[in-house]
């Protein structure tokens, strides 16, 4: 009989023990994940909100350093060196720090990726990065703190903090035309296909680079593709047209005007017209 008690005992212990009550959590976890031309970045962080209280100069004292979130430390993680204000930053984690002020605030970048909140002793050499950048006024609320990726191009972005009525923006630069440039170097040196041409044409042109060699590029790779899509001679003429050959600008872009119409594509007709019309075409 003594048995069965504890056993009941234990049974019931263990249900109490399971029972908990599940509750939101005030300021909830959020994992922002970016790809910045080849570059992966992801930022964690927990979201504290509003909640009818004054949020810098008060809750977040102006000049003094604040975790840039709640809870945990902000963490963001970057898979290439990129670089901060000129000042570059190796790939991995950083915790986010920033001093917030009323004109601009200062930005950290702290080895000590882990842990809660801020460290036991702040140390100067872990700062692998910092930077100061403006503060800007917004028309409205944000009532829940929120991290961007804006901005993007193939080489960098603006890491935004937002939260009450105060948006930063911290410029961000990425490792992506050293990486592109020497992924074409090696692929040309070997047997490049239609696709590995038009690619590294279509990038030399979107990046402003040797435009002539783009031509050359585009030529080829239109020479070894059996059907070209009315996109593939979309960017070809885009690229005659920056070479100064408007001629074949206007030839391609006809092309892929018939092409776009055969496909029912109204945005590739509308952007073959509009060119061909800036072309002067007839």
């Amino acid at each position: 009989m003594k048995k069965l008690f504890l056993l009941t005992f234990a049974f019931l212990l263990s249900m109490v023990a399971e029972a908990q009550i599940a509750t939101p959590a005030p300021s909830p976890f959020s994992k922002l994940e970016q790809k910045v031309g080849l570059t992966d970045v992801t930022v964690e962080y927990s979201r504290p909100s509003m909640r009818g209280r004054k949020i810098f100069g008060e809750l977040e004292s102006y000049g003094e350093i604040w975790r840039t979130g709640a809870n945990a430390r902000t963490k963001i993680t970057f898979s290439d060196d990129i670089k901060v204000a000129g000042q570059t930053l190796a790939a991995g984690s950083y915790a986010l720090y920033t001093k917030p002020g009323q004109q601009s605030w200062e930005i950290y970048f702290y080895t000590e990726a882990d842990g809660g909140g801020y460290p036991q002793e702040w140390d100067d050499s872990k700062v692998a990065a910092k930077t100061t950048v403006d503060a800007y006024q917004l028309p409205v609320d944000i009532e829940t703190f929120t991290i961007t990726l804006d901005d993007l191009t193939n080489s960098s972005a603006l890491l935004g903090l937002m939260w009450e009525r105060t948006y930063v923006g911290i410029p961000l630069e990425f490792p992506t035309d050293e990486k592109v440039s020497k992924s074409i170097e090696s692929v040309m040196s070997g047997s490049p296909t239609a696709n590995d041409y038009f690619g590294a044409a279509v990038y030399y042109s979107s990046e402003d680079k040797d435009i002539a060699q783009a031509d050359k590029w585009m030529d080829k790779a239109m020479e070894m593709t059996d059907e070209p899509a009315f996109w593939q001679l979309r960017q070809q003429s885009l690229i005659k047209a920056k070479a100064g050959d408007k001629k074949a600008a206007i030839k391609a872009a006809k092309a892929s005007l018939a092409k776009a119409k055969e496909a029912g594509n109204d945005d590739y007709i509308k952007m073959n017209t509009d060119s061909l019309k800036e072309w002067g075409a007839k």
